[in-house]
């Protein structure tokens, strides 16, 4: 009986290409193939409970980016933008579409990854197909925020690396196709045009996409000279991890590691936002997993939250906007704590300027977060591996900090400050013999912040807090027939709740929380053919509400890789 340490692989990584070999080939055909927004019970397209985003009652003018384009190479395809003539700015809203299709038959999930003037407009990854089933499905998201670079024309990129041919002996015949839009809603006294900043910096790596990170000390950044009136600055970044570090929230510390064939690194993963090499900010890392993270047959037809759509997260550096308009080149870079081949990194710097000013003055008044320093305690039995290997592996990081800094405006001094708190856990419980492999981790990433800011007798307030849970638990078992099965439960969650006021009154808040579990199991006769998921099921819920009446709320579940039910409304008012 072969050892189950070499049996049930060195990374969980190894499951995604054990169960995409059991997707079967199929011929090419189909390109877009557009999905309605509500999900289809019966069906196994990509289905999530998340909202569509909402449109002002004006017509819009649609502005086609790009359509019906094949993805089956690693070459970027280059497009072309102008603005919509028939409805010129400022515009109520900016709203990016997307359909996608894959072609029925073997294929990996892919990045995707759109930018406008190197400014990122999307970002997600895609769907794996299988022989019988050739997905299709929706994504959409509000930019009006990146209203700047749509006013004039721009050159753009769709970036979905996908390889299409034979490697090792196996097929990849997928062939991803997309299209993409704009829509424009014009501005009227019912839907007026909100503030949107008057400048977008993208930050990307040096061939003008996401950058690569491979270890901590690795950063995408920007250098320039900015605008010599920004008041507030805002950064947007997303960082996806990759390769050996697209399961970081399971690998162990380097010296385990190998006894417990896990990824190295530990189990921190964190991005750091610096001014000319200053903490500015931070940002948890979301442990997104990917359609074919894992175990392939979790994810369809509900895949993880927000796997096909990444929402960027946006770190607050207004307190630098007087360091930033001092007419100075400066540099604003970013990295991720504990990277460890890789993660792909892209942000936009999001600027307000003085309209009243040419020139703001200012300073930063305090500065106190450091990188940080989580805690690792790791307690295994049989680390020279020539025995059964148990024990845990507990990570945790814990801090708390303030930035304040001023500008001197048109409209008097402002002063914001900042006050975040981050904590972060991870626990791992192992149990590694000849016969099974047992991996439990239970993860929960929480970030907290304050924000104040004062313009004379004037102080607003604005909370945030951002809740990341995550729970895995993941076993092989060798039978004594040799036959084996691997089983898997994931759970994940987005929980976000906002809430703002003025002089400490007129109080709003709003809040979503999104969940989902998933659980599945693979088994494998003893000659270790496939013999097809059993007890495939999977729940995910969004709930999305505001104390001013407000609420979203859809519940979908999917069993044996079908959608079985959507219910709608049942979360608002809880």
């Amino acid at each position: 009986m072969q050892d189950a340490k070499h049996l049930f692989s060195k990374s969980i990584k190894w499951m995604s290409v054990v169960a995409l070999t059991v997707f079967g080939l199929a011929a090419a055909s189909a390109q877009v193939v557009v999905v309605g927004p509500t999900p289809q019970v019966g069906s196994s397209n990509p289905a999530t409970a998340a909202p569509t985003v909402t449109r002002p009652t004006t017509n819009p003018c649609v502005v086609t980016l790009f359509s019906e384009e094949e993805f089956a190479d690693f070459t970027p395809k280059t497009f072309q933008y102008a603005p919509p003539a028939s409805c010129p700015g400022p515009w109520a809203k900016v709203v990016f579409t997307a359909d996608f299709t894959v072609t029925a038959g073997r294929q990996f999930d892919r990045t995707a990854a759109f930018y406008l003037g190197h400014a990122n407009i999307f970002y997600g990854t895609t769907a794996e197909p299988r022989s019988t089933l050739s997905p299709s499905w929706h994504v959409e998201r509000n930019v009006t925020d990146l209203s700047a670079i749509f006013e004039s024309a721009q050159t753009g990129e769709a970036n979905i690396g996908n390889f299409v041919g034979t490697y090792d002996g196996v097929k990849y015949d997928g062939i991803i196709y997309a299209t993409a839009k704009l829509e424009f809603y014009p501005a009227n006294p019912a839907n007026p045009a909100p503030a949107v900043p008057n400048v977008v910096v993208p930050i990307n790596g040096s061939g003008g996409d996401a950058g690569t990170l491979n270890t901590g000390s690795d950063t995408i950044s920007q250098t320039m000279t900015f605008p010599t009136n920004v008041d507030r600055a805002y950064l947007d970044v997303i960082a996806q991890s990759q390769s050996q570090d697209e399961f970081w929230y399971s690998c162990a510390p380097n010296s385990v590691a190998g006894e417990l064939n896990n990824c190295g690194g530990g189990a921190f993963r964190e991005v750091e936002v610096t001014i000319d090499g200053k903490p500015a900010g931070v940002a948890p890392v979301y442990p997104w997993v990917y359609t074919g993270g894992i175990d392939p047959y979790l994810w369809e037809p509900i895949p993880g939250i927000q796997t096909l759509d990444f929402v960027p997260y946006r770190v607050d550096l207004t307190p630098f906007a007087a360091e930033l308009s001092d007419g100075s080149q400066h540099t604003v870079a970013v990295s991720v704590y504990g990277a460890n081949s890789y993660f792909l990194a892209t942000a936009n710097l999001l600027l307000y300027t003085d309209p009243g000013a040419s020139q703001v003055t200012g300073g930063l008044l305090s500065d106190t977060l450091t990188p940080p320093s989580p805690n690792v305690q790791a307690n295994v039995a049989n680390p020279a591996g020539n025995g059964p290997q148990t024990g845990a592996i507990n990570t945790s990081m814990a801090r708390s900090y303030t930035i304040s800094g001023y500008v001197n405006t048109s409209q008097g001094r402002v002063e914001t400050t900042i006050n975040g708190n981050l904590n972060f856990v991870n626990n791992q419980q192992y149990k590694n013999t000849a016969t099974s492999f047992l991996q439990n981790l239970t993860q929960d990433t929480v970030a907290d912040s304050t924000t104040t800011t004062q313009m004379g007798p004037y102080v607003s307030t604005k909370q945030e807090h951002f809740h990341y849970p995550f729970l895995l638990d993941y076993e092989g078992v060798l039978n004594k027939d040799g036959s084996f099965y691997y089983k898997t439960t994931l759970g994940q969650g987005f929980h976000v709740t906002k809430s703002s006021s003025l002089n400490g009154v007129g109080t709003v808040t709003s809040s979503v929380r999104e969940d989902d579990q998933a659980t599945d199991t693979l088994p494998f006769d003893a000659s270790g053919n496939f013999l097809g998921p059993q007890n495939s099921t999977a729940t995910q819920s969004y709930v999305g509400q505001s104390s001013l009446g407000q609420c979203y709320s859809r519940t979908i579940t999917a069993s044996a890789q079908v959608l079985t039910s959507v219910t709608d409304g049942q979360g608002c008012g809880k």
